[in-house]
């Protein structure tokens, strides 16, 4: 009977320890773009808890000041670089410097985006093309930069942060859907040239998620808070901790066989087209 016991014990050691080496981040570095706030530093601090060293970066010196404060209080090895991923010459100096200063880039989580919320008529052309040059053009600067390196190493983990509206439309959002479903397939085109070097390239689709963004609209009574949670067949907004397991899960070796694909964590919006008005 002790004899079995401690078979199972053993055994049990070294599933628990499997299972840890599988989607331990020890000694990878991290680049999480606009990884400052929301569901950027949810997804940081995921990659920190899995082991990683986090190296954030962000266009506003006070907020990034203020995330490096937060990381380093929870006990995550962190640093930061100010610069816009659109600015070509700026990333290029950037990455180099990472890679100088704290070590190769294993892992990218192209995270910054902006959305300007406004019906397509009435948009200016400008305003549209600040959006795609944000939200697609940043990832495939950054995604080419980095890659470089991991095209050298044979192996690294791309990231792109894409939305429901990679797959749906919806009112005032034209540039940003645009943006969201041209990151979709870049990621995929990524995969495909990037594969043969051990690189995989996925991309992670959030939800309706509980953040300071939304805080104004998540209260009781508000029609577009009642929308969300009717249309989500979990009942509820997404918690910004959600998004962890799956950045983890993209980041690290249990996902070395996973490539081109985006998981979209929204608590089954786009599995339903929802419920009838007079179902309960």
């Amino acid at each position: 009977m002790l004899y079995l016991l401690k078979h199972f014990v053993t055994i049990v050691i070294f599933q628990m320890k499997y299972l840890m080496d599988l989607f331990s981040l020890k000694n990878k570095r991290a680049v999480i773009t606009g990884g400052t706030h929301g569901l950027g530093m949810a997804m940081a601090e995921g990659l920190g808890r899995a082991g990683a060293e986090l190296v954030i970066t962000s266009t506003t010196p006070s907020k990034l000041e203020e995330a490096l404060k937060h990381y380093r209080s929870e006990g995550y090895q962190a640093s930061g670089y100010i610069f816009d991923v659109t600015d070509e010459k700026a990333a290029v100096l950037n990455v180099n410097k990472i890679e100088k200063e704290v070590g190769p880039i294993d892992i990218l989580v192209n995270n910054a985006g902006i959305i300007k919320r406004e019906l397509a008529l009435d948009m200016e052309v400008d305003d549209f093309r600040r959006v795609i040059d944000v939200d697609l053009v940043g990832p495939f600067i950054m995604s080419k930069l980095v890659a470089k390196g991991m095209v050298e190493r044979k192996g690294g983990k791309i990231i792109n942060i894409c939305s429901m509206m990679s797959e749906l439309g919806r009112n005032n959002v034209s540039a940003y859907a645009a943006a969201k479903g041209g990151l979709k397939m870049l990621t995929r085109n990524l995969a495909t040239e990037w594969a043969r070097y051990n690189i995989q390239v996925n991309g992670i689709g959030p939800g309706y998620f509980a953040t300071s963004q939304t805080a104004p609209i998540r209260v009781d009574g508000n029609p577009f808070n009642e929308f969300i949670i009717n249309r989500t067949p979990t009942g509820r907004w997404g918690n910004p901790e959600d998004l962890a397991g799956t950045v983890v899960f993209l980041a690290s070796g249990a996902s070395d066989f996973v490539n081109g694909q985006i998981v979209y964590v929204d608590g089954g919006i786009l599995a339903t087209i929802g419920k009838p008005a007079n179902e309960k």
